[in-house]
């Protein structure tokens, strides 16, 4: 399929949730985990709530109540909260640093790999995430995800929305904002991107929060592309 619309050169892509299903991956580790270590706890409940935590963290470091912080170390602090919230019992330093690590390990949704595998004949495709860069590296390597190179909130030492993440994902790769596509699952990255000139290009996944689902159902903004999936996507673009 050929498309009238203007045209990328490269396509940067929300991850979490977006890419991978994160939700899915780790209630499914944590509980072979919890199986195998005999500990008992809401798995469920943990992931849903270490999530949850996920946003406020980060807006401590935009508050400037924490200075920059790795996501990593940010998501360990939240697990070391929770667990002691939630009176989980008998975790070692070793399996904290392991829990950590999981969000390294997250599985992909069904048409990721295969369709930034058809964009990146085309387009430089690479993670535009909130991510550090050696997370998402660890995910693409387990993962299979086919980037072209990984632009972490590290790099800018900022977290998306804070235009420094749109902006200089086009500066390190050479471009201007409107020569390269945001591509997210969360309506209101795209809407952060738009706005400093981005390209746009929407694809639900209406399972991300499992039933906790509130909104990102579907498209709410005008944006470029709106696609069933990435397969759909590569196929909007001509690829």
């Amino acid at each position: 399929m050929t498309t009238d619309k203007p045209l990328p050169r490269a396509i940067v892509f929300d991850v979490f949730g977006s890419v991978v299903d994160w939700r899915t991956s780790l209630i499914d580790e944590l509980t072979a985990f919890g199986r195998e270590r005999g500990i008992k706890a809401d798995w469920v409940k943990l992931v849903d709530d270490w999530r949850g935590e996920y946003v406020p963290s980060m807006k401590r470091v935009y508050k400037g109540e924490l200075p920059w912080t790795r996501l990593d170390d940010l998501h360990r602090a939240s697990l070391e909260k929770l667990v002691a919230g939630q009176g989980i019992r008998g975790l070692t330093e070793a399996d904290l640093a392991h829990m950590t690590r999981g969000w390294h390990r997250l599985k992909p949704w069904p048409d990721s790999v295969a369709g930034l595998t058809r964009l990146k004949t085309r387009f430089i495709v690479a993670p535009l995430s909130n991510g550090n860069v050696s997370l998402l590296l660890n995910m693409a390597k387990n993962a299979g995800l086919p980037w072209d190179t990984v632009l972490g909130s590290d790099i800018f030492g900022h977290y998306k929305p804070s235009p420094e993440t749109y902006l200089g994902a086009a500066r390190l790769l050479d471009l201007e904002p409107g020569e390269v596509m945001m591509a997210a699952a969360h309506n209101g990255d795209l809407k952060a991107a738009q706005n400093l000139g981005l390209m746009t290009a929407f694809f639900a996944r209406p399972t991300e929060y499992g039933p906790h689902q509130q909104y990102d159902f579907e498209a709410t903004g005008a944006w470029d592309y709106v696609a069933s999936d990435i397969e759909d996507l590569a196929r909007q673009l001509g690829v």
